[in-house]
C-alpha cells in the first residue's frame, strides 16, 4: 500500500478510491459495534470527512486508521446516547425513547437508499457539494475541501440541488420528498 499524505485532500480521486474500498468494511464493523444500521453510515461518514479534512502526515494502513478513529467516535456515540436517555428518564418517562416502528424504519431504509442511487447519479463535484452541506458543512469549509471559491458555493449548491430534483423526479420520486 503506498505512504498516503496530507495531499490526500488535494487528490478527489484518490480519496474516492479510498472510500469506496473501506466503507464497507467500517460500516460493517460500526453497525455491530452500535447496533444500528443509519448510526454506523452517520458515524462512518464523519471518519471520512475527518480524514479528509486532516488526514495524518503519514500513515500506510488507511483501514487500520480508518477503523480505530471510527469506533473511537462509535464509543463517543454511545456514550452521548446513554447521557442523554440518562437526561431523559431523569425528566420524565414521557420522553423516554420508544423502540422505533419496524414499518418506519423500512421506509426510512428504503429513502436512503434511493436517495443513494440518486446521489450516484450526479457529477463528483455536485455529489461532495451536497453531502457537506448535509453534513452541516459551512460554504467556507465546502469552498476549502473542494478547491473553488466560497463565493461560488451557493451558485455550485442551488445547480447541485436542482440536478439532485431532476434526477430523483426521473427515477420516480415524490415532489414532496426531495431536498
Amino acid at each position: 500500500m503506498p505512504l498516503i499524505t496530507t495531499s490526500l485532500n488535494k487528490n478527489m480521486t484518490g480519496f474516492k478510491e479510498l472510500f469506496e474500498s473501506h466503507y464497507p468494511s467500517v460500516c460493517r464493523r460500526l453497525t455491530a459495534l452500535l447496533g444500528s444500521r443509519s448510526a454506523a453510515e452517520d458515524v462512518a461518514q464523519e471518519a471520512f470527512i475527518k480524514l479528509y479534512e486532516a488526514p495524518p502526515r503519514e500513515f500506510t494502513k488507511p483501514g487500520g486508521w480508518l477503523t480505530k478513529v471510527a469506533t473511537n467516535m462509535a464509543y463517543n456515540h454511545l456514550s452521548s446516547e446513554k447521557s442523554r436517555r440518562r437526561r431523559e428518564a431523569a425528566v420524565g418517562g414521557s420522553l423516554a425513547v420508544m423502540a422505533p416502528d419496524p414499518a418506519e424504519e423500512l421506509l426510512r431504509d428504503e429513502k436512503v437508499a434511493f436517495t443513494r442511487r440518486v446521489l450516484a447519479l450526479l457529477p463528483e463535484r455536485d455529489r461532495a457539494c451536497l453531502l457537506l452541506k448535509f453534513s452541516g458543512m459551512d460554504y467556507a469549509a465546502i469552498a476549502r475541501i473542494t478547491g473553488v471559491k466560497e463565493s461560488s458555493v451557493g451558485t455550485l449548491l442551488a445547480r447541485a440541488r436542482a440536478r439532485f430534483k431532476s434526477e430523483y423526479l426521473k427515477l420516480g420520486g415524490s415532489d414532496h420528498d426531495v431536498l
